[in-house]
């Protein structure tokens, strides 16, 4: 054995590796800024081949400048790169992989770049390590998946490197922080470079290079959903939803998946919660983006709290007028960060609630389906129990009792919700013998299908043909006839055994409308609270500016 003293193990590798990096940089640069014509250069300077490289871009905030620079590098230069990131959503994420530089990838969400990935992993031009949650991808940052080379994006830079993220805050400290701790380099591209930041979002001295970008930053608009476009049908689910699950429960903490479902329940608080009398007693503490079909309900004093994963476009104003929801810096904007809200809505919650793609007889779900890898985000840990929780409320305690039955050990359970329309779109069936994840895992050599939520975690399926609570389910035959059993006229549906189904009706297990007291007649979008986008700018008093694409007038 060595002593401390005795030659040896070097114990500075990664810093001599960082030290050649900066200096191989160091005349592409001035100080820390880099001009936009050398950002090429000097990437192809820092990244070096079998490098773990993470490209900021969630399903958001996008370091589009930099995923372009990085297209143009000389493949026989950046080569063999382990993509190490949260969502690949921009063509360039993936043009990368098609130019061969690029040969595996570890990543949580595809969005519209899913068919693209399916096809590269179906040809064998690509190996996928996993497809993670947002938070297991931030964890493995700092295990075994830290990036050599991180690229990230921020509203603004001083002089001396200091960021400034504004309300789309997002990724940014979980990638930064791994990358800067240990030995990495991190490249920022920012909107402007100024005198004088807002605030703070990241010190200088964890940022290697910033450059400002020709463009500003690309942010999708992900979390507007117009009114306009929703159902009759949603508001009919959206109606049982509340009555049945959020008015039974009292659900108070919770989150909100993306979608319409989802969307017509935020809409419907203002007005049938409401005549419920609901308010102060259902979604009064929040984890989840501005969603602007929250903006009624806001309004209507529903909400107390919402802690945010990223921003969305359009809504800062409004967002920052209403300090006492939002979470808001000393600048006077919002402060998010993806790793504290997945964190929140995984203990601080006891609802999640969201739609997928495939559900399966024995409640696994997936949004990975034939020619589509999609991925799923941050819904697995949402959509979960969380196993270390220690802290009681109402609604986790009777979930506990229901599922749990009799066990000596008090102990309560998340509330684990999917809300689908038995056919979704082209008259897909929602409802499936088997999923596709599995052709998927064993067509890319996967060691496990690409499920978002597994059964055990799922405790209610709510659809037009009513709710099932799964957590009152004795028996895995049970639980399959009460998934039938909502599954309406698809294939799984009429596979029911009627008998059954409503044995389990009588025992309050599959709950239709009409036992619910429902009217299916009333559930109209005129119970909405605001019927399309130009409503919502109404309801938040101007301050919501929608993006243009969903203005009509």
């Amino acid at each position: 054995m060595n002593s401390p003293e005795s030659p040896g193990r070097a114990w500075d590798t990664r810093a001599r590796n960082r030290a050649r990096r900066l200096e191989r940089a160091a005349s592409l640069a001035n100080g820390r800024n880099v001009a936009p014509e050398n950002i090429v250069a000097l990437l192809e300077a820092v990244i070096e081949p079998g490098d773990r490289l993470c490209v900021e871009g969630n399903n958001q905030k996008q370091a589009d400048f930099l995923s372009r620079a990085l297209t143009k590098t000389d493949p026989s230069r950046v080569r063999d790169l382990h993509l190490v990131q949260s969502v690949l959503a921009l063509p360039e994420h993936v043009d990368i992989i098609e130019s061969g530089q690029v040969s595996r990838i570890d990543f949580s969400f595809s969005g519209p770049q899913a068919g693209r990935l399916a096809r590269l992993v179906e040809s064998g031009r690509i190996t996928i390590g996993a497809i993670h949650t947002y938070l297991e991808l931030f964890a493995r940052y700092f295990v075994d998946l830290t990036p050599q080379v991180a690229l990230v994006a921020a509203q603004a830079a001083d002089r001396e490197g200091n960021l400034y993220t504004g309300p789309n805050t997002e990724d940014t400290p979980a990638i930064v922080e791994a990358t800067a701790f240990k030995g990495g380099i991190v490249i920022a591209q920012v909107n402007e470079i100024v005198d004088n930041l807002p605030r703070v979002d990241i010190p200088a001295d964890w940022v290697d290079f910033t450059v400002a970008a020709p463009t500003p930053h690309y942010v999708e608009p992900l979390f507007t959903r117009d009114p306009a476009l929703i159902t009759e049908t949603q508001v009919l689910t959206a109606m049982i939803a509340i009555k049945g699950l959020y008015a039974e429960y009292g659900i108070t903490r919770l989150n909100h998946g993306i979608g319409f479902d989802t969307a017509a329940i935020e809409l419907l608080l203002p007005t049938y919660a409401a005549d419920l009398g609901l308010k102060g007693k259902i979604c009064t503490h929040w984890a989840l983006n501005p969603h602007p079909t929250l903006i009624p309900a806001i309004e209507a004093g529903f909400v107390q709290s919402v802690h945010s994963f990223g921003s969305e476009v359009g809504m800062e104003r409004y967002v920052a007028a209403r300090p006492d929801v939002f979470f808001i810096g000393p600048d006077g904007s919002m402060r998010s960060n993806r790793a504290f809200c997945q964190a929140a809505g995984h203990y601080a919650c006891d609802l999640f609630i969201g739609s997928t793609l495939q559900l399966d007889l024995n409640g696994n779900s997936s949004t990975a389906t034939k020619g589509r890898i999609a991925g799923f985000g941050g819904a697995p840990n949402m959509g979960a129990d969380a196993r270390g929780r220690r802290h009681a409320s109402q609604a986790w305690l009777r979930a506990g009792r229901e599922g749990r039955g009799d066990n000596p050990m008090p102990r309560g359970q998340k509330l684990v919700a999917q809300i689908v329309e038995t056919f979704r779109e082209h008259m897909e069936p929602a409802f499936v013998e088997r999923l596709d994840a599995w052709d998927l895992a064993e067509s890319a050599g996967m060691d496990l299908p690409p499920v978002m939520i597994y059964g055990e975690d799922l405790t209610h399926v709510i659809t037009e043909e009513g709710i099932a609570n799964l957590l009152l389910c004795r028996t895995r035959e049970e639980r399959e006839q009460a998934i039938r059993g909502v599954a309406g006229y698809t294939p799984v549906g009429m596979a029911r055994d009627r008998r059954a189904v409503e044995n389990l009706r009588d025992r309050g297990i599959i709950r239709r409308p009409e036992d619910l007291g429902i009217d299916a007649r009333l559930a109209t979008r005129d119970l909405l609270a605001a019927r399309n986008i130009k409503d919502l700018v109404h309801a938040s008093g101007g301050l919501y500016d929608p993006p243009k694409k969903f203005r009509n007038w």
